[in-house]
């Protein structure tokens, strides 16, 4: 079976306020994180990359940018808009401030993957909760997400309920040694 070809999108539209400055800026290994993240979505295969981010972002321009289908609609409206204008069936999503990802994450969920449905990984150990900022999106989630955004849901983790209720998405446990690829940078390091 040959490779699922898909796009990609990086969500960098957030507003970085406990951080105090634009996290997508921020160098890890001496890289800005956005750029990092698009070329960890490149390495993991991606044939487009998007970025999801903010008209005052002027370091976000170009056509390969998306901004937000609804103000203040979060992760999930970056995830709308590039669906919106994803160009394959499968959308990967990963947030800018996972500066340990790795492309075999993305490889590996992209294995679980099929016609019409995603994959997302569900955190069982302190809690039970999945893990929307680092999964593959089909594009028939699209409906789903456009009417919790028109209700003003903007939970992830209820967007993802109904979708694994729907069967648009496969749901695997977090393995322990991947827990640190999730590890996000919310506030500057003391």
């Amino acid at each position: 079976m040959p490779p699922l070809e898909f796009s990609a999108v990086v969500l960098a539209a957030g507003h970085s306020t406990r951080m105090g400055s634009d996290k997508a800026l921020l160098e890890f290994a001496g890289v800005a994180l956005w750029r990092r993240q698009h070329a960890m979505l490149r390495q993991a295969g991606a044939a487009e990359i998007f970025i999801s981010a903010r008209e005052e972002q002027l370091w976000a321009q170009g056509e390969h940018v998306v901004r937000d289908a609804v103000a203040g609609g979060g992760p999930l409206g970056g995830l709308v808009a590039a669906l919106e204008r994803a160009a394959h069936g499968h959308l990967a999503v990963l947030a800018v401030d996972l500066p340990k990802m790795e492309a075999k994450w993305f490889q590996s969920l992209l294995a679980e993957c099929s016609a019409g449905v995603g994959a997302v990984a569900r955190r069982t150990v302190n809690g039970d909760f999945f893990e929307p900022l680092a999964a593959v999106y089909p594009r028939e989630i699209l409906g789903l997400a456009r009417a919790a955004m028109a209700r003003g849901e903007f939970s992830l983790q209820r967007l993802l309920v109904a979708a694994e209720a729907e069967q648009l998405m496969r749901v695997r446990g977090l393995r322990a040694d991947e827990s640190v690829m999730l590890e996000n940078w919310n506030e500057p390091a003391r």
